[in-house]
């Protein structure tokens, strides 16, 4: 067990945990953040994604050890009140249908558009790769991209 230092959405966050812990189960389990969701444990298929430093990371394989006083946002802490153009984009163009990969996906599409506010189907197919929709809900999300990209 090791003290560790995170910062996830905005608040600081100090626990006693095994830095070899996978960051999902402490955001999950320790900080209740239960929006991150677990799918493969391998980082193959997206739904545990979140931010680290802006980055789109698979929080399933990132040691909580190597988010330490790293700057971690969570689907949670995306915005308040659902109000980020990803989200509600999402809603206008009705993408989800079970819902499982959504977190997932619409944190990879806010980290696309943040670093590519205006991206190609190419970029968009390349950026969403990482993430697995079992519904196929693939062209909805790509539409919804685009619907969040032209409200920036």
């Amino acid at each position: 067990m090791a003290v560790i230092n995170l910062n996830v959405n905005g608040k600081k966050q100090t626990m006693d945990v095994d830095p070899g812990t996978p960051l999902l189960w402490v955001l999950r389990e320790h900080l209740g953040l239960v929006g991150t969701k677990y799918g493969c444990g391998i980082a193959q298929c997206g739904a545990c994604t979140i931010h680290v430093n802006g980055a789109a990371v698979r929080s399933c394989s990132l040691p909580v050890s190597a988010a330490q006083n790293r700057v971690i946002t969570t689907i949670e802490g995306l915005s308040e009140n659902g109000e980020h153009p990803v989200q509600k984009a999402w809603l206008e163009q009705d993408v989800a249908q079970c819902g499982y990969c959504q977190t997932g996906q619409i944190m990879s599409a806010a980290a696309l558009l943040k670093t590519n506010p205006n991206p190609t189907d190419a970029q968009i197919d390349n950026a969403m790769s990482g993430n697995i929709c079992r519904c196929g809900t693939y062209l909805r999300i790509r539409e919804a991209i685009k619907t969040a990209a032209a409200q920036k």
